[in-house]
């Protein structure tokens, strides 16, 4: 990709309603632009973080067992009637009526469609356990968005929900989802701590929020350094791994008590927190009053055992940035960089440097590397801030001195390190 054909709108300064540093970043690296309170377009840069992490997302989802559909946004008020929950939303559910005067919602959430979608088509404890999941669109009426997508009205979320049997089915899908979340996490370069949490208005008698640590993060959280010490993606997903995270202590400054914490002060270790999913046990809470009901062993009609999972899709894109950033912009990890390469040329228009980013562009391109070319009319400084800004992971820059001598220069966008390699050592290194 030519970045003097790619759409990417930079600012220069700071915009005054951006308070954060996620905020102020992507709009200045041309991410997103605000459309209205809490609602945000987002542009080409940031549409492709936004898939990275939605297939990360996807993956582990996937790999868990569960099956992906898509339910519409738009929800009949009459399945909120059933479960209960209608009148007890709140302001924050938009609802609308649609020509023929039938009340309808803009979905904050899916528990009713789902629910209804399962009483439609299982009838038999045989088809259990079930796991439907989602990434979708949802609507949520803040009444003071702020924070750009870290605290929006509109935002993308992976929402899926698991139906079992019984009470020890519902377990185990449970601490299923437990171990698919902490690996998710882990594979964008995130430590996620989990922690006992409230359900709110999902409902239910267990739950675990994931708490990304960031230096920006919204609370306070105190937990044990065995979080930090385990490898979650080598951790086999059986009870005993999953009893055993559960196990070490984590609690935010709401919750904490430094007489009583259990863990050594040699082991405690304390942060901001960013929550960038949840999971929840709520039973019978939305299958008994809606009937989701299957027959049993004996016969018996049995309403089944639910949980629900949710991943803030596009505020993990914010939470990303929170954590991986310095004072000359973002700095992606490579698992869900927009690019993984930017080829600065420094003199677009010398047939040498012209031929040798053509050819690194070809080869990269063949070989699935997805390469940003810098290749507009502006001064080398200019080029170096923009590549800052928009923090891909490594810079290649190409320039007459080094075309001459049969070297680029690689930059390590992390670590700032520089060196001088080949145009095949440098392939070599991207497509390892």
């Amino acid at each position: 990709m030519r970045l003097s054909r790619y759409f990417l709108p930079l600012l220069k300064e700071v915009p005054s309603e951006a308070q954060i540093v996620s905020h102020q970043l992507m709009l200045r690296a041309g991410m997103i632009r605000q459309s209205s309170a809490g609602i945000y377009s987002w542009l080409p840069l940031g549409f492709r973080v936004l898939r990275r992490v939605e297939q990360i997302v996807r993956e582990e989802m996937n790999a868990a067992g569960a099956h992906e559909i898509l339910m519409p946004a738009i929800q009949p008020a009459e399945l909120w009637q059933e479960s209960g929950r209608y009148e007890d939303y709140g302001k924050e559910m938009l609802r609308i009526t649609d020509r023929h005067e039938r009340p309808m919602l803009y979905g904050p959430t899916h528990e009713e469609v789902v629910t209804d979608i399962f009483r439609r088509s299982v009838r038999s404890y045989r088809d259990l356990p079930v796991n439907l999941y989602q990434i979708q669109w949802k609507f949520r009426d803040e009444i003071r968005p702020r924070f750009g997508v870290m605290r929006g009205r509109e935002f993308l979320m992976k929402d899926n929900y698991s139906f079992d049997l019984d009470l020890a089915g519902a377990m185990r899908s449970y601490d299923n989802m437990f171990m698919a979340y902490v690996r998710t996490f882990r594979r964008m370069d995130l430590t996620a701590i989990p922690m006992r949490a409230s359900s709110g208005a999902i409902g239910g008698d267990m739950s675990h929020e994931f708490q990304v640590l960031a230096a920006t993060g919204e609370s306070q959280v105190y937990y044990d350094v065995a979080f930090e010490e385990f490898d979650f993606l080598a951790a086999v997903a059986d009870e005993a791994t999953v009893e055993h995270l559960k196990g070490l202590y984590a609690a935010t400054d709401e919750e904490h008590d430094s007489a009583s914490c259990p863990v050594p002060a040699e082991r405690l270790r304390s942060g901001r927190g960013i929550e960038v999913g949840q999971i929840f046990y709520f039973g019978t809470k939305y299958s008994k009053p809606m009937g989701a009901t299957v027959a049993g062993p004996d016969g018996q009609e049995v309403p089944v055992e639910m949980g629900c999972y949710g991943i803030g899709i596009s505020r993990l894109a914010g939470a990303l940035i929170e954590v991986f950033h310095d004072d000359a912009g973002i700095r992606w990890p490579e698992s869900v960089a927009p690019f993984r390469l930017g080829i600065i040329n420094l003199r677009p228009g010398d047939a040498a440097c012209d031929a040798l980013v053509a050819d690194l562009e070809g080869k990269l391109a063949r070989a699935g590397v997805e390469v940003l070319i810098d290749d507009r009319d502006e001064s080398p400084g200019a080029k170096f801030a923009t590549m800052d800004l928009i923090g891909l992971p490594w810079q290649a820059i190409v320039g007459p001195r080094g075309v001459k001598q049969g070297v680029v220069e690689l930059k390590n966008r992390a670590s700032g390190e520089r060196q001088e390699l080949s145009p095949e050592a440098l392939l070599g290194r991207m497509t390892a």
